[in-house]
């Protein structure tokens, strides 16, 4: 367990986090594209500030070339490999990513922290509410030339195997082998950012309370069929992979978190039977926490400010679809 604590920063509203989950999210991409990724992993373990972690990779003289990937030969074979979980972190990333134009899509390889076993047509699929709300928008965006620069790599489940959560847990556990070499290899694959959500009830991706799969430290992809709330079957990355990630973000908002905030960032000790807790605790010198100010509800803890790294110039003329 992590000996650092984790980092809380706070804001206003809704749209306020949008923008600093984005920025931190492009901080991050350029930290991973264009300075030695050893480098940074070396860091993390030495829970080395994640401010120093970028200016590392601005001293470099290679960071020149973030303005100009092409110039960068180290560029052209990294990829920055995330995960994201649903509901309404696909809002906050559609609201704050998409009128940037600083987002290098064609290197990012998309991963989903969780899904529900749902067509993907279906309101409850977190895969079909991020085609909706972001795959969906990249033909219309003006800040960014797909075409020439390439569109990101997605990862999803297999929709043909909705009906068996196992056997969709093992399809999706397949492609992580693929992508992130050979299992025998690599004890668990590492995502540059893991971006998740916290519910009220303290359950993140499809990890919930009181859970077995709490307990599961052998697989990389866990099925889900006692979910208690929403669909029952699911699948779910587990808490070894999670929190193996060499950063991650809960973005959390509205008042209805303040109570699981409370128990979570006051208790002294691990409680291993709640979901958020546990990864709060496990990788907490890996983890920030991007919070609006209504889910935190006056507790007292120790609150920072986001010190925008990459915010938008105001000269740049930034044409959004939403």
């Amino acid at each position: 367990m992590s000996n650092s604590k984790p980092k809380i920063f706070t804001f206003q509203n809704f749209n306020n986090v949008a923008d600093a989950v984005a920025d931190h999210m492009v901080a991050v991409q350029n930290a991973i594209l264009f300075s030695q990724k050893d480098s940074i992993k070396k860091n993390s373990r030495r829970s080395k500030s994640f401010s120093n972690i970028q200016q590392d990779s601005l001293d470099n003289p290679l960071a020149s070339s973030i303005h100009n990937p092409a110039s960068n030969p180290r560029y052209q074979e990294k990829r920055f490999k995330i995960a994201i979980s649903g509901g309404s972190l696909i809002h906050i990333l559609n609201k704050g990513l998409l009128k940037r134009n600083d987002v290098l899509w064609g290197k990012w390889d998309i991963y989903f922290a969780d899904e529900r076993l749902v067509p993907f047509d279906s309101p409850d699929s977190n895969f079909g509410l991020a085609k909706s709300l972001i795959f969906d928008e990249f033909d219309i965006l003006s800040t960014y030339d797909f075409k020439k620069n390439g569109y990101p790599n997605v990862y999803h489940i297999n929709q043909d195997l909705i009906d068996d959560p196992s056997e969709c847990a093992d399809d999706y556990e397949k492609i992580l082998i693929k992508n992130f070499a050979y299992k025998d290899s690599v004890r668990l694959p590492t995502f540059d950012l893991f971006l998740l959500g916290c519910a009220a009830d303290g359950h993140t991706a499809s990890l919930f309370p009181f859970s077995e799969s709490l307990k599961n430290f052998d697989e990389w992809v866990i099925p889900v069929t006692d979910a208690p709330i929403g669909p029952q079957n699911r699948v779910s990355l587990s808490i070894p992979i999670i929190c193996h990630s060499i950063r991650l973000i809960f973005v959390v908002e509205g008042a209805n978190k303040a109570p699981i905030l409370k128990k979570i960032f006051e208790s002294e000790d691990l409680d291993d039977t709640l979901p958020s807790s546990v990864i709060h605790k496990k990788a907490a010198g890996k983890v920030s926490w991007f919070v609006d100010n209504d889910a935190l509800n006056d507790l007292q803890i120790n609150k920072q400010q986001y010190q925008f790294q990459y915010p938008i110039p105001s000269s740049v003329s930034i044409t959004s679809p939403l």
